[in-house]
């Protein structure tokens, strides 16, 4: 029995709604078939946008859209991507798939999409191969109200008022695909084009400069000893690999042994020591946690689907899956003091997905539950969870069988999501509750007898969430015990 201790009288700060953020890239089926069918597809459609994809996310309530990369981003041209669809330039995705891409999703589509999920834009802008002045006049289509060329422009091409951008990225995975930069160069780059990302009329930009690849905190001392006074948040890469090898295979999305999930979880945790690192050296540059760290790539990667294209990046989504999205959402959580937005790879489609498509049908994973779980914590209070983890052991190492999270809402309803890691074992949980007595306890359940469970088109609520049973609450007093390798959100009201 493991016992917790929660006290709903002390708040540990707001939990931003902008850790549950989604990231949209041309890559493989992501746009192209996953969102955007165009308007003259049999596939249902708002103004070529798909009806069952967009309802789904909907229900998410997703506070931020990142787009168009990634490593495209350091490669587009958002001209190409404007006017009349018969006249928009077509190009190559040189960094997946080599395919050509017609430029019919652009600048205006991707801010109508917004507008239809009812999210804030995050755009990441071209630093890699673009120019300062072609980043300043995006700015200034989007968001200038006056009269300008670029105003001007956006209004013949049949937006007459300017749309709120929330968010702007300088460029994206500088250190790599973004143009295989030096720290140093890449800072000095970042002070010249953020000068001319500008706030025109009510429109405040969240200037987002490019941060680590993982562990590099070389990059991270840099940035914030150049630029951090420049930067309204820095951003953070790290993918889990079951096999931490990208030379090699990364493993199987769906056909793993028991090692591969061990050491899957193992490397999600590995997310923390990564944000405490982190954060010590902001700390040092910003102690009053001004810039936030930006989490903007984060979920699994692992080899593609047998018979796909290897630079669409398609993968299965299982139990598996779900674990990983639960844990890293609980750690975003208990950092949200300096972790002000997270954006999980990618929305449809493409490595982590919420959502895949096959022609017409489309399907939910078992990371879109979680989402859909988790989202209760959105804008509300943190509150402590105190306890020590049981050791969840294989082989000769040792991780924490729990990750907990816990939060408290406008209306004093509190919010407990506990992930059990281990394969086979489950979790007896005792749970002293402070300033919460007199209340009721419901919960959701995620799991499954099979380790690797997944929903296919012909079986789409394999893993689905159902009601849990298991909990119980008697004078302050909560018990419930987790199933293996199950996610859990506790609700008490």
């Amino acid at each position: 029995m493991t016992n917790m201790k929660l006290n709903a009288n002390e708040k540990k700060g707001t939990i931003s709604r902008y850790l549950y953020g989604q990231f949209a890239e041309h890559l493989g089926r992501c746009i192209y078939e996953g969102i955007w069918v165009g308007k003259e597809s049999p596939i249902p459609n708002i103004e070529g946008i798909r009806i069952d994809v967009l309802e789904a996310l909907k229900k998410l309530n997703i506070p931020v859209l990142r787009w168009p990369g990634g490593c495209f981003a350091d490669e587009y041209h958002w001209m190409d991507g404007i006017g009349p669809d018969s006249q928009r330039a077509r190009m190559i995705n040189n960094n997946w798939g080599g395919v050509e891409e017609n430029n019919h999703f652009g600048t205006h589509e991707f801010l109508r999409l917004c507008e239809l999920l009812e999210t804030e834009a995050y755009i990441s802008g071209n630093v890699g191969s673009g120019t300062v002045r072609e980043m300043q006049q995006w700015v200034e289509y989007m968001t200038f109200d006056g009269e300008s060329p670029m105003a001007n422009l956006r209004k013949e091409n049949g937006q007459d008022q300017p749309w709120s951008l929330e968010f702007f990225g300088v460029g994206n995975e500088n250190w790599g695909c973004g143009g295989n930069m030096r720290p140093e160069y890449y800072a000095d780059l970042y002070k010249h084009y953020s000068t001319y990302v500008r706030n025109y009329g009510d429109n405040k930009v969240y200037k987002i400069a490019c941060g680590a690849n993982s562990d590099d905190y070389h990059w991270t001392e840099v940035m914030m000893r150049e630029a951090g006074r420049l930067m309204d948040g820095l951003s953070l890469h790290y993918y889990t690999l079951p096999t931490g090898n990208w030379v090699g295979s990364k493993g199987s999305s769906t056909d793993f042994e028991t090692n591969e999930w061990f050491s899957t979880m193992k490397n999600t945790l590995y997310m923390e020591e990564l944000i405490v690192k982190h954060s010590k050296i902001m700390d040092k540059y910003d102690p009053e946690s001004r810039v936030g760290l930006i989490v903007d790539e984060w979920g699994t990667w692992f080899d593609v689907e047998p018979g796909t294209n290897p630079g669409f990046l398609y993968q299965q989504n299982t139990l598996r899956d779900a674990l990983i999205a639960g844990i890293n959402l609980n750690i975003f959580q208990k950092y949200s003091k300096r972790v002000k937005m997270a954006n999980i790879a990618q929305v449809v489609n493409v490595l982590q997905a919420m959502v895949l498509t096959e022609g017409d049908k489309m399907l939910l994973t078992p990371t879109y539950h979680v989402f859909d779980m988790y989202k209760v914590h959105q804008d509300a209070e943190l509150l402590d969870v105190a306890f020590e983890s049981p050791l969840y052991t294989y082989g000769a190492q040792s991780i924490p069988q729990l990750s907990v999270s816990a939060s408290i809402n406008a209306e004093g309803v509190i919010h407990l999501s506990a992930c059990n890691l281990h394969h086979e074992e489950s979790a007896a949980v005792q749970c002293h509750i402070i300033g919460a007595e007199g209340r009721r306890v419901s919960g959701k359940v995620l799991t499954h007898s099979t380790l690797n469970a997944h929903n296919t088109f012909d079986q789409p609520n394999e893993v689905a969430p159902v009601n849990f049973e298991g909990a119980s609450l008697l004078d302050g007093q909560l018990q419930f015990e987790l199933p293996p390798a199950s996610v859990v959100v506790l609700t008490l009201e």
